[in-house]
């Protein structure tokens, strides 16, 4: 019986000078924000090709940011990201020929909790032009993802 209370005793001992790191974990997801700044691009921003977008969005996290990546594909089949709710008038449906496809990743400084993002992001002259999808991809340290999906347009 003493070899019972004696092993409950040093269990709970052990227990109560365990840290534990479900405190300290950052359970938020990072923020793509506009506030305090003039957003770019916006939904049904229309570019033409051999234009560069001035990318401008501002980055905000609880602990600490991480990356961010920008991709940009073609939305000729109109699909959705379901991130926002502005509905832009669409060309038809199309088969993509010569699509434009960009996808790169952006390191953020250690230690930020806010960022203000901005990247010349140049449109090809021999792409289709048709509407576009340019995606924003924050992630924070702890490995927290949002996203955010603006439908823009690309002419002649």
């Amino acid at each position: 019986m003493k070899k019972i209370l004696f092993s409950v005793s040093l269990l709970c001992a052990l227990c109560a000078c365990g840290s534990s790191d479900d405190d300290e974990k950052d359970m938020t997801y990072p923020e793509i924000s506009e506030q305090g700044i003039t957003a770019n691009p916006i939904d049904c921003k229309v570019y033409h090709r051999g234009e560069t977008i001035p990318f401008c969005y501002v980055f905000t996290d609880n602990d600490e940011l991480g990356k961010y990546n920008i991709e940009v594909h073609h939305n000729f089949d109109h699909h959705t990201h379901s991130t926002s709710a502005t509905t832009c008038s669409m060309d038809d449906v199309k088969e993509a020929q010569n699509p434009w496809v960009f996808n790169q990743d952006f390191n953020i400084p250690g230690g930020q909790k806010s960022f203000s993002a901005r990247e010349d992001i140049k449109i090809p002259t021999n792409i289709d032009t048709g509407d576009y999808h340019f995606m924003i991809r924050l992630t924070d340290k702890a490995g927290w993802q949002q996203i955010k999906s603006v439908a823009i347009k690309i002419v002649e």
